[in-house]
């Protein structure tokens, strides 16, 4: 086969061109999810942006996996009280999603709505019905993972998940490394294989609307001299993301750290965890709760 025939057999698979406009217009337009605090989704640029990977990442007990189900949970939030209106698929690998807690965040976020809204919740009937713990429960599409193989599998199978289900808005990993940092002792094939996943979820996120959450745990690394915390699988992981959020403690305040945005700077605010869920660290009934 020569050159030219090559060179046209290729073109049959690439798409036209965007230009940068319609680009910067169709992403200024675009709905974020909220995270339950304003101050953090100040530093994100107004929350969780779908056709993105966003990382989240933190030492155990800061609110990763609390703030991965008020995701799954904001997300649901009608666009007739300024949400997306869409649905959440959660990959569990670790065991740590607590129906219970996600009942509690679900009433959380319903009553942080009719505080918001309560004229137009008065007028919706049909909003009503949808504002319910069970509504938000159901909207949650749930996965466990327990092992890597499973975790492959799932992530290979989300295409023609989302094909059905093209109401998702939003894809959770909790956690993504957990597995491959157990049961994975080739390295080289570990980070070969870890590459294509981050390279499908960020695919999927663009073909389907949706953002892509990946919480990551932490590790211990030595550098110059001493050791010190670093997000888990490290360097041979650190271009899988869009944006990059650390989760830190300062004294007895949870802090969130934006570490990587393509297009907002490095920023850090402190967030609490309340009954209702994650909220602003100064917000009323802003009494620490013990979180997995």
């Amino acid at each position: 086969m020569n050159c030219n025939s090559t060179a046209s057999h290729s073109f049959k698979y690439v798409t036209g061109a965007q230009n940068a406009w319609d680009m910067l217009s169709e992403e200024q337009s675009q709905k974020h999810i909220t995270t339950g605090s304003g101050d953090l989704n100040g530093i994100l640029g107004g929350g969780i942006h779908c056709k993105e990977v966003t990382e989240i990442g933190g030492v155990p007990g800061i609110g990763k996996t609390q703030l991965g189900i008020q995701l799954a949970i904001n997300v649901q939030i009608p666009v007739d009280y300024g949400g997306l209106g869409g649905k959440a698929i959660y990959i569990d690998t670790e065991g740590s999603f607590m129906v219970e807690r996600v009942y509690q965040i679900a009433e959380g976020c319903i009553s942080d709505i009719m505080e918001y809204f309560p004229c137009h919740h008065d007028k919706s009937s049909s909003g009503q019905e949808n504002l319910q713990p069970e509504s938000f429960l159901a909207g949650i599409y749930y996965f466990r993972i327990c092992s890597y193989t499973e975790q492959i599998a799932v992530i290979n199978y989300l295409e023609k998940f989302l094909g059905e289900h093209k109401d998702v808005r939003i894809v959770i990993i909790d956690s993504v490394t957990f597995h491959f940092r157990q049961d994975f002792d080739d390295l080289a094939l570990r980070t070969r294989v870890l590459s294509g996943l981050s390279l499908k979820l960020m695919k999927l996120s663009k073909s389907y609307n949706l953002a892509v959450v990946l919480l990551n745990q932490v590790t211990t690394k030595f550098t110059e001299g001493s050791f010190q915390l670093t997000l888990a699988l490290g360097d041979s992981w650190s271009h899988s993301c869009t944006n990059r959020l650390i989760l830190y403690w300062k004294g007895n305040e949870r802090c969130a750290y934006l570490d990587k945005s393509p297009s907002l700077p490095v920023a850090s605010t402190p967030y609490a965890v309340t009954s209702k869920g994650v909220r602003d660290a100064g917000s009323s009934s802003c009494k620490r709760v013990r979180v997995m």
